[in-house]
């Protein structure tokens, strides 16, 4: 069972995202409170739990306070879901160390797939963020990676669609492979060719020209 911990002002959100993960078997929305602060107390009572974090409007003392979440207790896992899009901010959530980010526009099947994304153990960001993502990579990143020879053909296929603004759900269905499969490959391909975040593969894909903006 997945246990999240939903974090938002309006108890009628609350009340509606609940309704829509209970429907879900292997997830579980155990708790909801109006402020992140509020569940600091609990953190040592818990093990491995996703926060659901809703955010309004910029806040700089929320990101100080997921970096103490993400460095003090590793085993929760924080997903942002923001209410404006904002690449300076959305930047701060990952360097604090958020492992997913969602936006506005997300839909209830990407807020799922986030939540099973994050619970295996690796990143998920909305397909609606990924242009302020790729911009400012893009802009900033002048570092070298590692050529296309290191990727085996299924690889270079998952980095295609990845890059494509494809889910690992429609990646798993296209090439007639598991979802978790799918998230091997991107494990590796990370590895291989020393990227950091989910991101990075879209990024590399573009310089690489096996995508294009």
């Amino acid at each position: 069972m997945i246990k999240v911990i939903v974090i938002d002002k309006h108890q009628i959100v609350c009340d509606g995202i609940k309704t829509i993960l209970d429907q879900t078997e292997e997830i579980s929305v155990i708790d909801c409170v109006s402020k992140i602060d509020i569940i600091i107390p609990k953190l040592n009572t818990l093990n491995s739990y996703i926060l659901l974090l809703n955010i309004y409007a910029i806040n700089d003392n929320v990101i100080d306070i997921i970096t103490k979440i993400c460095i003090n207790h590793p085993k929760i896992k924080v997903l942002i879901n923001a209410m404006f899009d904002n690449d300076h901010f959305l930047m701060k959530t990952i360097k604090a160390g958020a492992r997913g980010y969602l936006s506005k526009d997300d839909g209830a099947s990407e807020l799922k797939e986030a939540i099973y994304t994050l619970h295996n153990g690796y990143e998920y960001h909305g397909k609606s963020i990924a242009n302020i993502l790729l911009l400012n990579f893009l802009k900033q990143d002048k570092r070298k990676q590692l050529g296309l020879e290191h990727l085996t053909d299924r690889e270079k296929e998952v980095l295609k669609l990845f890059g494509e603004s494809n889910t690992n759900k429609e990646i798993a269905e296209e090439l007639f492979i598991s979802v978790r499969t799918v998230e091997t490959h991107k494990a590796n391909i990370m590895k291989k060719i020393n990227l950091k975040t989910t991101v990075d593969l879209v990024k590399f894909a573009i310089r690489n020209n096996i995508i294009k903006l």
